[in-house]
């Protein structure tokens, strides 16, 4: 017993002197636990978003806290907020420079009263209206795309605008980025912008410096570092897909600036699929005065030198589509285009397709998917039987069973990484543009967006919905309600961070 003694007396005085340090680390954890806390509570995220926040605070200590302070809010900084703050009254010199006055109405005769009373949701939220006049068409070849953006720019004679979030060397991308080599010399006005994190791979490459040798102005959008962390998020990120030539014609979709056959190829997935609209008209206005926007944010220059730069001229309007070009992001438009896509799924009385690569939708989002399929509406949603991303997966898939229980259809693409973000509206509104269906474009990330009124766009969208359809394969409910235990768990446990990711 003595010997025992002798023994346990050193681990008794060495917990001991441990003690004060353990209770001081927890006393620092609670501090931190009601701190953050009450700053969540008091912020009012979406209930989900809050609660996820609370549990992993509250059950791993510090690292919660940190992950909170790091990504928890839409921090964005001072001085990029002065600056999208500063953004207004340039937009109206710009406007009124692109735009003219008066501007020629919608004729909202032709349309549904939900279209109408969807347009004024984005004027009053968004500042924007929609525009008499434009013409647009769709292409889901994307070789198409990358061959016809080059010759585009080939033929450009003042200025091409181009941001995107990822650029990627090697194919048909070569040749844009040959293009814009090539425009540069012969003097026309290049402005590049590429996301610091999207395009970080080819950032390290030796493209960006062969763009700035040959006179393109490049600069890398929301750029990250160690002391950004202080004032700001450093995963906000530019997802927007831009090109304006001659202020004439312009593209935007899905599409990043890479060839799907050099892109990702080791992944598993496939060949990441997408669709891009060219368009010409007055819509072309609203499109370019995004970019500029973003790139005097990122630049500093200012709206009067980016004007006796490029001397821009209103499109004059062609074609038959009112377009309405929703902007989104942190410091911008708040939840406008949650509302603005919530808002299109109830006015839908007939039939309603979506696509997106990332379903992982707001509450409000999914209660309306699962209103319209109870009311009668037909809702399919055709999203990729495989993404990049394995806990997106998981946690896009525990929303299946409450869409399907409600009589939504769900279509997984076998042809690759489905990337298109569309969605298509009794055959006369349509969503096209850059946005998942995801918290984190609709929260975090820079997104643009495309309303069109149109009854000869939604054909063409429906073509295309139709040959995803083609290849893809229906869930069968039953089947689904009976895959197996382990599935049904971590598809589960993953939709509780989800609003996280």
């Amino acid at each position: 017993m003595t010997g025992g003694l002798g023994t346990s007396l050193p681990v008794g005085a060495a917990l001991s002197g441990w003690l004060p340090v353990i209770n001081l680390s927890l006393l620092v954890h609670v501090l931190l636990v009601v701190g953050l806390a009450s700053r969540v509570i008091m912020r009012r995220p979406p209930v989900g978003v809050a609660l996820a926040w609370l549990v992993l605070i509250s059950a791993v200590p510090y690292g919660g806290a940190a992950a909170y302070l790091l990504v928890g809010e839409r921090r964005i900084g001072r001085r990029r907020a002065e600056r999208l703050r500063g953004l207004q009254p340039e937009f109206a010199q710009l406007a009124a420079r692109l735009i003219p006055t008066p501007p020629v109405p919608v004729d909202w005769s032709r349309q549904r009263e939900p279209l109408r009373t969807l347009a004024q949701l984005g004027k009053h939220l968004a500042g924007s209206r929609a525009v008499r006049g434009s013409e647009l068409e769709l292409i889901g070849d994307t070789s198409e795309i990358l061959r016809r953006i080059a010759d585009d720019i080939d033929r450009a004679e003042q200025s091409v605008l181009v941001e995107f979030y990822i650029w990627n060397a090697g194919g048909l991308a070569d040749e844009v980025l040959a293009a814009l080599c090539r425009a540069s010399a012969r003097g026309v006005i290049c402005l590049v912008l590429i996301d610091a994190i999207g395009g970080r791979p080819w950032w390290k490459g030796p493209q960006p410096s062969q763009l700035r040798a040959a006179g393109v102005d490049l600069r890398p959008a929301l750029p990250v570092s160690p002391m950004r962390l202080l004032f700001g998020r450093n995963d906000l990120r530019l997802h927007r897909k831009i090109v304006v030539i001659d202020g004439r014609q312009a593209w935007t979709g899905s599409m990043n600036l890479v060839d799907p056959r050099f892109f990702k190829t080791d992944a598993g997935i496939g060949p990441w699929v997408d669709a891009m609209v060219r368009v010409e008209g007055a819509v072309v206005a609203p499109l370019a005065a995004t970019m500029l926007g973003d790139w005097i944010v990122e630049s500093g220059e200012s709206l009067a030198d980016l004007i006796a730069r490029l001397e821009p001229e209103y499109p004059e309007p062609t074609g038959n589509a009112d377009v309405q070009v929703i902007r989104s992001g942190p410091g911008q438009s708040g939840e406008t285009l949650l509302q603005m896509i919530v808002h299109c799924v109830y006015a839908a009385e007939r039939d309603l397709v979506l696509t997106t690569p990332y379903l992982i939708p707001d509450e409000s989002l999914a209660l309306a998917l699962r209103a319209a399929a109870a009311r009668g509406v037909s809702v399919r949603m055709i999203l990729p039987e495989k993404v990049d991303s394995l806990l997106t997966r998981h946690a896009c898939r525990a929303y299946f069973d409450d869409l399907l229980v409600a009589g939504v259809k769900i279509h997984l693409y076998h042809g690759g990484l489905l990337h298109t973000k569309s969605i298509r509206v009794d055959n006369d509104l349509c969503l096209f543009g850059t946005a998942n269906l995801d918290l984190r474009s609709l929260w975090l990330n820079y997104e643009v967006s495309l309303f069109v009124y149109s009854d000869q766009f939604a054909a063409d969208l429906a073509r295309l919905h139709d040959s995803y359809l083609a290849d893809s394969s229906v869930i069968d409910p039953h089947v689904w309600q009976n895959r197996p235990l382990r599935d049904r768990f971590v598809d589960n446990a993953l939709r509780l961070v989800s609003p996280l990711l």
